[in-house]
């Protein structure tokens, strides 16, 4: 099975090597860029949920203020006003994402698999934890984030997880790697 094998392993560690080696310019000005258009710390670890729902800490650049409760972000009343200067930007470019591919060398992410929920997303983590998903290691991108991204129902993004488990082999995932990289050219699907 592609999602737990080692050629899968050997995929990620070879292209996170050669994204993080070719990303290494942008990772440092968007580094500066946060540490100076806001204080705290250049990285925002939230606690994310693993392959059999064991908890990893995930980077991100940070792009919230310091003290933004930790919830999804469509459940905060009104998200803008707890980005930071650059937030919005980060995120619509996905550039905030860059620092999980510290998360795939380590072994915690994929390149392909559902995104790692939150901690505290019950309604999510039970129902992959129904379907079998919770077996697979989540990914920087996904099948369910290439057909709907934030704007997906929590049953539609575990059904088109489920999917992946399913179809997944590595050209699905060169798939939706290609796929991936055309939505963030079209910034499709962000809402904040």
């Amino acid at each position: 099975m592609w999602n737990n094998s080692r050629m899968k392993r050997l995929f990620d560690l070879v292209l996170a090597l050669f994204a993080g080696f070719v990303l290494l310019l942008p990772i440092i000005i968007v580094s500066l860029l946060v540490r100076f258009t806001s204080p705290g710390p250049v990285l925002y670890w939230s606690d994310r949920v693993g392959r059999r729902n064991i908890l990893f800490k995930m980077p991100k650049f940070r792009t919230m203020q310091i003290g933004t409760p930790t919830v999804a972000t469509h459940l905060l009343t009104n998200p803008d006003t707890y980005l930071t200067p650059i937030g919005s930007f980060l995120r619509k470019s996905s550039l905030d994402e860059l620092p999980q591919l510290w998360s795939i060398l380590a072994g915690d992410m994929s390149f392909v698999g559902p995104r790692p929920a939150l901690f505290n997303q019950n309604d999510l983590i039970e129902l992959r934890t129904q379907c079998g998903v919770d077996q697979l290691l989540p990914g920087l991108t996904g099948w369910a984030q290439v057909n709907g991204r934030d704007e997906l129902p929590i049953p539609d993004k575990v059904k088109l997880d489920q999917e992946y488990l399913r179809k997944a082999n590595m050209l699905f995932d060169l798939r939706i790697l290609c796929l991936t990289f055309e939505k963030v050219v079209k910034r499709d699907g962000v809402q904040h």
